[in-house]
């Protein structure tokens, strides 16, 4: 029987220790609140795309929201993200941690809707997705509303989000929004839709557009056909817009308000945009409003949300309020 060496004993149990040490401080299986904080600390690192980008958001230093994912990595035993030089990626176990992550997250939000359910009170989360285009802009009934939802029931948690409309419609399928404004939802049969509001957009060209000076009167269909327009969407319309529609050029794309506005002051596009939007712009001299013939388009947004029990009180509850508002 072969003998191992005093030196070959001590090499093999420092390594069981190590070993033991590692396994003693990974995760089992219970979850701990300091183990959720860091959970939350590492989606919104995931989220915002890096340390840096989530240092206003966590309220952290970089090296603080370090120390954290470097703890998370060691109590799961898994390397989470890629960071350094090269930029900041998250691993194949990384995104499979952020996903179970969200699944956690949405059921601790459901348990809490399901207790505010039950005691008939609002506390939690409510997660709003709003397109790109809605109104926000001066007094509206979106902004009405949140004021009075909020001020009511100090106790939620207000999370609001941009998003295209198909972003919006995904959020809400997928759980991670409870309702969602939209301009032009698709039909879905697990989707709930309410008719809000319409909104009217009028037609606009920039300071240095050649139709920014040119008198109202010498604006004719031939002069606006001429011009290169951003692309209007198929949903938005107008008796008057249906007629001309086909004359127009259109050399341009803008999905949202902010980018159309970005086309329209270069000078080299006009372009729709919503009234209260370019109320401020016009009065400044930016834009200029282009008037022809009444010509104007309108967009009709729909309050969305999914028959969810977890939810039902809070979405119904701003539902109620929003429709009051429009």
């Amino acid at each position: 029987m072969t003998r191992s060496s005093p030196a070959t004993s001590i090499r093999s149990a420092t390594l069981h220790r190590s070993r033991h040490t590692r396994r003693a401080g990974s995760f089992q299986g219970q979850i701990a609140e300091v183990d959720l904080r860091m959970l939350r600390v590492f989606r919104t690192v995931a989220q915002r795309g890096g340390f840096a980008a989530a240092e206003i958001a966590l309220g952290k230093s970089k090296s603080s929201i370090s120390v954290d994912i470097s703890a998370l990595e060691h109590r799961l035993n898994v390397r989470l993200c890629q960071r350094g030089r090269d930029g900041f990626a998250l691993t194949a176990q990384g995104r499979l941690v952020l996903d179970a992550m969200e699944q956690l997250q949405a059921s601790i939000n459901a348990f809490q809707q399901r207790i505010n359910a039950i005691r008939g009170v609002l506390t939690g989360r409510f997660c709003l997705y709003v397109t790109d285009n809605t109104q926000v802009h001066g007094e509206t009934a979106i902004v009405r509303a949140i004021e009075t939802f909020t001020t009511r029931h100090r106790g939620v948690f207000m999370d609001v989000r941009s998003a295209s409309t198909r972003e919006v419609e995904c959020a809400i399928l997928n759980g991670q929004a409870a309702a969602g404004i939209a301009l032009y939802p698709h039909a879905s049969p697990h989707d709930r839709n309410t008719v809000l509001f319409t909104e009217r957009l009028n037609l606009y060209c920039g300071a240095r557009h050649p139709l920014f000076t040119l008198a109202e009167t010498d604006i004719t269909l031939d002069v606006l056909a001429a011009q290169q327009m951003i692309e209007v969407s198929d949903v938005a319309s107008s008796p008057g817009w249906d007629r001309i529609r086909t004359r127009m050029t259109f050399s341009a794309a803008a999905e949202n308000v902010d980018a159309r506005v970005l086309l329209i002051r270069t000078g080299n596009y006009i372009g729709f945009l919503p009234e209260p939007f370019a109320r401020p712009l016009v009065a400044a001299g930016t834009l200029r409003q282009i008037r022809f013939d009444d010509l104007h388009l309108t967009t009709t947004f729909h309050f969305l949300d999914r028959s969810v029990p977890e939810t039902n009180l809070m979405v119904e509850t701003f539902r109620s309020i929003l429709e009051n508002e429009c």
